[in-house]
């Protein structure tokens, strides 16, 4: 968010936080005196506070946009290489530190014991409480969502000392009742929580409803193939409850999607679609500074400004279908594809989605910027670095801020929005084969994009699709619909449709040049402002495909669905059992 920000004097810490402000070092909260913390209601919300800067997810999720992990973007990783190792992706830790999951989880429950001996309101305690069990249910969430189940630890365990290590030996709990500790949770924030926070002070802070959302995309996922390979009906059935329970509950409360899908990264306070977020502001030298970095590592580097990463791959331009919802590959489709002028005719979602050579983009407070990728020769025509796949990410790029202030950005993060709860439920709803439920989902975000209706009122979508067929054109959608937000990598993980969409590939990029014989570099640079784009396209460019991943072929391994238990932590704790495939017989779908 772009100014408020609210801080409060935390005497015990001996130090100012604020919500939605910057993480701080910290004393170990377990030296606190409960008895002092929870009988003041400022302390114990401070406290909280400190739960919400350790626990939000950044800008694009857990780990950022990871569109280098899927076919949205490009990037060399073991991932894709196939040379993970058991330590790669370690968010256990060694030890109860505030860095690693079960740090966190250790502060939450330190906190959801200790409320209760306090001396504050019912209301009080429950209303924190609350907001802690969110926290806890999402720090799991996110744990299995790696490995399958973890040890369920609901007491706080020992920091330090043997009294630790011991505490530190418990084995992994069954994934199933990892879910439902989760599901348990999230029930009781949902139950005590308000949809709305009557303070504009408390935007940011967790709801009923952002609960009720985070349990469906818990209950997806363990409904989805990655958990549930034998589709077990009773998974969708709950997953599906949960989904429509959530939207429910939004909808009565005012939430809905934003009218623009363009300007809803940049209303906050107010923005319907915003369920669960984390809050930013535009300060700078300031303790209670917290900027995003995405816009600023995102947009293009013009005048020194940001870096250009996020580059949209050609495979994610070309997925886009046109204006009318089909596919660019549909013969059925109202608009001819040309891949010469590939950028006509297309779902809006691309244009505000994708930046391309001769694309008008209001940025860095020039109204009519015009963005150009191409190349005179060898050479690039960008100032500062060009873009390797000739396409610049777009998405939630604030057009009105200023270069000096890029660096800056306060647009908050929506973690869960609006969307996503309509295509979760489409997506349980084709599980429960309710398929007319899915259509009127997939159509109100189709709609809101601005994509034709159609004759049939379907906006692009083929009529009578098959349970297998929905599930494909909701993948789909949510890959038009959240491309950069941190949501693909996971949709193709949770699907395990890696060996299908790209193992063997490689990502490409266009290389686009200038004919110098149709024109001179200098007389296109003089008219290319002001000179339709079809025709600079048609009569003056070249298009020709730039292989991406230059050093090998995307090589994703099965084992990958449910990531290694770090060999640091079976070394810390020797009763962790090794997920199957890593040499392990923990069985994480179970």
């Amino acid at each position: 968010m772009r100014t408020r920000i609210h801080i409060f004097i935390f005497s015990v810490l001996l130090l100012s936080m604020a919500s939605c402000s910057k993480v701080l070092d910290k004393r170990d909260l377990g030296s606190l005196q409960g008895d002092l913390v929870f009988n003041d209601s400022v302390l114990a919300r401070t406290y909280l506070d400190y739960i919400y800067d350790q626990n939000l997810p950044g800008w694009g999720g857990t780990w950022g946009p990871s569109g280098n992990l899927s076919d949205e973007s490009y990037g060399e990783s073991k991932y894709f290489e196939g040379t993970l190792q058991p330590n790669d992706v370690n968010d256990f830790g060694t030890k109860l530190d505030a860095n690693n999951a079960f740090g966190k989880i250790r502060a939450i429950n330190l906190f959801i014991q200790q409320v209760d001996g306090g001396s504050l309101t019912t209301t009080w305690k429950t209303t924190l409480k609350s907001q802690a069990l969110f926290f806890r249910a999402w720090r799991y969430f996110e744990l299995v969502k790696l490995y399958g189940g973890v040890p369920i630890i609901l007491e706080p365990q020992s920091a330090v000392g043997d009294e630790a290590k011991q505490e530190a030996y418990v084995p992994r709990n069954k994934t199933s009742e990892c879910i439902a500790q989760i599901v348990k949770d999230l029930d009781a924030a949902i139950a005590t929580l308000p949809a709305r926070w009557p303070n504009t002070n408390d935007w940011g802070r967790i709801t009923s409803g952002a609960a009720a959302a985070l349990k469906a995309r818990a209950l997806l996922y363990w409904a989805s193939p990655e958990f549930n390979p034998s589709d077990l009906a009773d998974r969708w059935q709950a997953a599906y409850t949960a989904a429509k329970a959530a939207k429910d509950l939004l909808s009565s409360n005012g939430y809905g999607l934003n009218s623009s899908f363009q300007n809803m990264w940049f209303s906050e306070v107010n923005n319907p679609e915003a369920v669960f977020v984390t809050c930013y502001n535009n300060l700078s030298g300031d303790q209670t500074k917290k900027n995003n970095g995405f816009d600023n590592s995102t947009r293009p580097s013009i005048n020194g400004t940001g870096g250009g990463s996020n580059q949209p791959s050609k495979e994610l331009v070309d997925a886009f279908p046109m204006k009318d919802g089909k596919k660019i590959t549909d013969a059925t489709s109202a608009y001819t594809y040309n891949a010469q002028t590939f950028y006509k005719n297309r779902d809006p979602r691309f244009d505000n989605t994708i930046a391309f050579n001769g694309a008008t983009w209001p940025l860095n407070g020039i109204n009519d910027y015009k963005i150009w990728t191409y190349f005179v020769g060898n050479t690039s025509t960008e100032t500062g670095k060009a873009s390797s796949t000739g396409f610049y990410c777009r998405k939630a790029i604030d057009p009105a801020v200023t270069t000096g202030n890029v660096q800056y950005s306060g647009t908050d993060w929506m973690e869960i929005r609006y969307a996503e709860v309509l295509l979760t439920l489409a997506e349980t709803a084709c599980g429960v084969n309710n398929t007319a439920e899915a259509y009127e989902q997939l159509v109100a975000i189709r709609k809101r994009a601005g994509i034709d209706a159609g004759a049939d009122q379907l906006y692009g979508l083929k009529a009578g699709m098959t349970r297998a067929e929905m599930f494909n054109a909701i993948l789909d959608e949510r890959l038009y619909e959240f491309a950069f937000e941190g949501k693909r990598f996971w949709d193709l993980r949770r699907w395990k449709m890696f060996e299908n969409v790209l193992n063997g590939r490689k990502r490409t990029g266009v290389i686009i040049k200038l004919n110098t014989d149709a024109i001179s570099a200098d007389d296109f640079k003089a008219q290319r402002d002001k000179m339709d784009l079809d025709l600079a396209y048609t009569s003056y460019f070249t298009i020709a495909p730039k292989i991406m991943d230059t050093k090998y072929a995307i090589n994703w391994k099965p084992e990958y669905y449910f990531f290694a238990i770090p060999k640091s932590a079976i070394d810390n704790n020797p009763k962790l059992d090794q997920n199957v495939g890593w040499g392990g017989s923990f069985d994480p779908v179970q």
